[in-house]
């Protein structure tokens, strides 16, 4: 669950009637689907806060559904309030539910060139639509799909079959399309529905370093869970976190990865992506696409322990890509954008201390991307080997500790300071009193 989500004007409702009558209206035989260009598809997962100017990201989905003028998207917002939980479903201005969420992201994505985008009307109030057959009919003949922000629980309950998590007729026709190469976005919870076993499903990271994780889904929003099976299973290359480094998730997403024995982290920022292409085959790679980062956390290596009650974990290399870097899952490799320069660190004087690691939502002085933006001063400097971050809470506090290692590579576009960088040391620990 994400929460602290900006609010954001919506354009007029879709009405479920309407979107039903073009269900059957439309004769799938004159809908058909362009042969797919990328076997296995590709996925542009998406950290949430995406803006509705963000050309290059919805451009892209766009261009991976065939192109302007011929791309056609079905939008699912199930993640959102149905409209009979939404006290302002009449109102077009102030409406925030699934129908009116689809309406304005089907406008948007054809503001942005696609040829058709239209609601898919799956959600709370008509779970009966996802193993409708005129529903599935309408998603063969698309060519990319986009899901929307919310409660990615939503989604679960929505698009799979309760206990025996198994897929919906809707899901399972999304799925076979992405197998044959169409394209699946998502935001925010449209983006970590994607995930395999152990999706978070809330937390905050100063509760999560100091409590741990648990299975579940939790009405206390800062404490961490995870549903074990997960989401969608689209992307298996490793855990996802979204909103990292507005809301400070890092320390979340180490903690979850370490309890439950995943040896890798995505953490996505807002208006920023990764972009899956070949999506579950071995040419699989990822390239970023956006405004900030995507934070890569390596734990093959890292040892976790807790010692007179209290949590730590060293040895976990910590990674952060910007626009246009790829990523090679397999080979757990990075090759940076063309126009980007490797950084020659030359600065001398300290990091700026950090007291507040992870942005914590009770400190009014606090800075979003605080961790990251400690990570890319230290690898500017040239006599600096170490910096450390804290946490604003106590109780315990804990400290983060950075450490350049001898292959850790940091990249630049202005020749000063790091716009990317790879395998720095991280740790946490309990700070010494």
């Amino acid at each position: 669950m994400n929460r602290h989500l900006p609010a954001r004007p919506r354009r007029v409702a879709l009405v479920l009637a309407a979107a039903l009558a073009a269900l059957a209206a439309s004769a799938p035989s004159a809908l058909a689907a362009p042969a797919p260009a990328h076997p296995g598809g590709t996925l542009v997962l998406v950290g949430g806060g995406l803006k509705d100017d963000n050309a290059e990201i919805y451009q892209e989905i766009i261009a991976k559904a065939g192109g302007a003028g011929k791309a056609r998207i079905g939008v699912l917002t199930a993640a959102s309030v149905p409209e009979s939980q939404d006290p302002d479903a009449a109102d077009p201005a102030t409406c925030s539910n699934s129908a009116c969420n689809g309406a304005y992201y089907a406008d948007l994505l054809r503001h942005h060139g696609a040829a058709d985008a239209q609601w898919i009307p799956v959600d709370l109030d008509h779970l009966d639509a996802a193993d409708s057959d005129a529903v599935v009919a309408r998603v063969e003949s698309m060519t990319g799909f986009f899901f929307g922000g919310g409660d990615q629980y939503r989604y679960v309950t929505t698009l799979l079959h309760g206990d025996a998590h198994t897929d919906s007729k809707v899901l399972a026709a999304i799925r076979r399309k992405l197998a044959a190469g169409a394209v699946v976005a998502g935001s925010s919870a449209g983006a970590q529905i994607a995930s395999g076993p152990d999706m978070v499903t809330g937390g905050d990271s100063y509760q999560a370093l100091r409590d741990g994780s648990a299975p579940g889904y939790f009405d206390d929003p800062t404490r961490l869970g995870y549903l074990p099976r997960g989401g969608f299973g689209l992307f298996d290359a490793g855990l996802l976190d979204t909103h990292t480094g507005t809301y400070g998730r890092e320390g979340r997403a180490v903690r979850l990865a370490a309890d439950t024995g995943h040896d890798r982290v995505f953490a996505l920022d807002e208006d920023t992506a990764i972009e899956v292409e070949h999506a579950g085959t071995r040419d699989e790679t990822l390239r970023v696409l956006g405004t900030h980062g995507v934070t890569v956390l390596d734990l093959r290596h890292a040892r976790a322990r807790t010692t007179g009650g209290r949590w730590s974990v060293d040895g976990v290399r910590y990674s952060y890509l910007t626009d246009g870097d790829r990523y090679a899952p397999r080979t757990w490799t990075v090759r940076p954008a063309p126009a980007k320069d490797r950084l020659r660190p030359a600065g001398t004087a300290p990091v700026p201390a950090n007291h507040d690691a992870f942005y914590s939502i009770d400190d009014p002085d606090g800075t979003p991307y605080s961790l990251s933006g400690t990570a890319r001063a230290l690898t500017a400097q040239r006599t600096r080997r170490t910096a450390t971050a804290t946490t604003y809470e106590t109780g315990p506090a804990f400290t983060v500790t950075l450490r350049r290692r001898p292959d850790t590579r940091a990249w630049t576009l202005d020749g000063a300071t790091a716009a990317s960088f790879t395998d720095l040391d991280l740790a946490i620990a309990p700070t010494r009193q």
